[in-house]
């Protein structure tokens, strides 16, 4: 096992060096060179292990291991999120260091996805024969949009059943559903000439600024923890995952608390239209107000919404037009919602509980997965509740330690799954 872990910690680091984030698209490079590159990386050492590979036009690529008539999926992604502010280590370093290996994207998902393969490497070195096809299948668009997976399915054949792992353990059944939006508040014009803030939908704002029209307020501002600089107000915050606004701390909020913009903040922050009392057995209603931008005498945000997964899109939509402002659906995603019960569910759940000696239940979570691309998926770690998340957060880690447990159980998982 040391040999299999040695090399995915130094594979992990080598591909969080890839800035894999969203850029401009160049010939054959629909999401940027960086995501080509590092998918590059990833295939060639999937082929260096002996696996055969795929690469569908810089989209999304996979490794196949076995040769059944049935196939069984592993959906990762390598794309990532930008690295946004804040970091004490580089972003793109892929440093070890301290039992960890830290950059954007060691836990969401390049970790898991390198860890996966090095768990198929495994079980390839011990003789296993699956009796099922094994696609090991890592996208490029995962953070923004699911293009890759659209691609995948015009291409090649997507498996009807498989996990991925890009989530938290023991095994999640349940997805809530994923809207994006993009909300316009028209104001005066005399306030600001410019406003922005975010980098990111999915993710909690951790800059805002803005230049003011009107002579800065300073008490005002320093009373807010807003930065003045050079004339122009800044408000630092703190990122999260747009799943999990509340541990984050959205830079947003004070800008419009200096200027007046109640009915805003009523909207986005105060919620009373009631869309957070939407709940279910999959949790209440999450909402995130992640990127803003004025222009126009018209501010614009787009809003991170999860909502639970047994309720219908519009129990959503019908307190969304109470607002009474123009908004637009930027992207959305139906829930995922499996029995507990059925086959993949309990089995993913047994491998995780006889590999930590406990009796776990199945969870729920407002993140979005490519789980959900299966007729039959779910996804599996690699967080484990009560640790510290640093996905979408400035630096974001994985241990080495976690890098192990994902090379036993997934090649068990696996094992089990396709035997």
């Amino acid at each position: 096992m040391k040999n299999y872990l040695d090399e995915a910690v130094k594979a992990i680091s080598e591909s969080i060096k890839f800035d894999s984030s969203l850029s401009e698209a160049k010939p054959d490079m629909p999401f940027g060179k960086g995501a080509a590159d590092c998918l590059a990386h990833f295939l060639s050492l999937a082929e260096s292990l002996g696996f055969e590979t795929h690469n569908y036009d810089n989209y999304v690529g996979e490794a196949i291991f076995g040769d059944g008539e049935e196939e069984f999926a592993i959906l990762a992604h390598l794309d990532v999120v930008p690295a946004g502010g804040g970091w004490d280590k580089p972003p793109f370093g892929g440093i070890v260091e301290n039992g960890r290996i830290w950059g954007r994207g060691a836990m969401d998902d390049k970790g898991p996805a390198i860890a996966s393969l090095f768990a198929l490497k495994k079980l390839k070195d011990e003789g296993f024969t699956p009796k099922k096809k094994i696609k090991l299948i890592v996208g490029l668009n995962e953070e923004c949009g699911w293009k890759c997976i659209e691609h995948y399915n015009k291409v090649a054949h997507m498996p009807d059943t498989g996990f991925s792992p890009d989530a938290n353990f023991p095994v999640i059944y349940a997805e809530k559903g994923i809207l994006h939006i993009r909300a316009d508040f028209p104001v005066e014009k005399n306030l600001f000439s410019s406003l922005t803030g975010g980098e990111h939908v999915n993710m909690v704002c951790d800059r805002c600024e803005a230049t003011p029209l009107s002579p800065v307020d300073t008490e005002k501002a320093k009373s807010l923890s807003i930065n003045v600089e050079n004339d122009r107000l800044v408000s630092k915050g703190k990122s999260a995952h747009g799943s999990t606004p509340e541990e984050g701390v959205n830079a947003i909020l004070p800008m419009l608390e200096y200027f007046g913009l109640q009915r805003v903040i009523d909207c986005l922050f105060n919620d009373i239209y009631g869309l957070k009392t939407l709940k279910d057995e999959t949790g209440n209603l999450t909402l995130s107000p992640d990127v803003i931008s004025y222009k126009d005498g018209v501010l614009s945000v787009l809003v991170d919404i999860r909502y639970p997964a047994t309720l219908p899109l519009s129990s959503v939509t019908e307190k969304l037009d109470k607002f009474g402002v123009k908004y637009e659906t930027v992207s959305y995603q139906k829930p995922l919602f499996q029995d507990k019960n059925n086959e993949l569910v309990k089995t993913l759940q047994k491998v995780y509980d006889d590999y930590t000696g406990k009796k776990h239940e199945p969870i729920a979570i407002g993140g979005g997965t490519y789980a959900r691309a299966l007729k039959c998926g779910v996804a599996f770690g690699p967080e484990i509740e009560g640790e510290e998340v640093t996905i979408h957060q400035a630096n974001e880690y994985i241990t080495i330690d976690r890098v192990k447990l994902m090379l036993e159980v997934y090649a068990e998982a696996v094992k089990r799954l396709t035997k």
